[in-house]
């Protein structure tokens, strides 16, 4: 998974539309990650054809999306891989 497509993945675990998830990004990361509108656009499509998001609704003119059942279990796979890398990183091994 990029990191691109975890933030955004991670934002979506409440309903949010794209340009507030740039901006959370954006607050998250220290200003490190921005998130463009084209890559956020074009994630956001891919993400709900491969089943991890879903439109919720509209909001003036903004679509609203939220993580899938998929989509959390993806992001949960996910954020145990990252916690192994770091844990390793560290010298530590991680149990079985």
């Amino acid at each position: 998974m990029t990191e691109t497509g975890f933030y955004i993945l991670f934002c979506l675990q409440e309903e949010m539309h794209g340009y507030n998830i740039i901006q959370k990004v954006k607050q998250m990361t220290g200003g490190e990650i921005n998130i463009g509108a084209g890559t956020m656009y074009g994630s956001l499509s891919k993400m709900e054809k491969d089943g991890l998001i879903q439109f919720v609704r509209e909001e003036e003119k903004r679509k609203l999306y939220k993580a899938t059942e998929l989509g959390k279990e993806i992001l949960n796979i996910e954020l145990k891989r990252i916690e192994r890398l770091y844990k390793n990183s560290k010298g530590e091994m991680v149990d079985e």
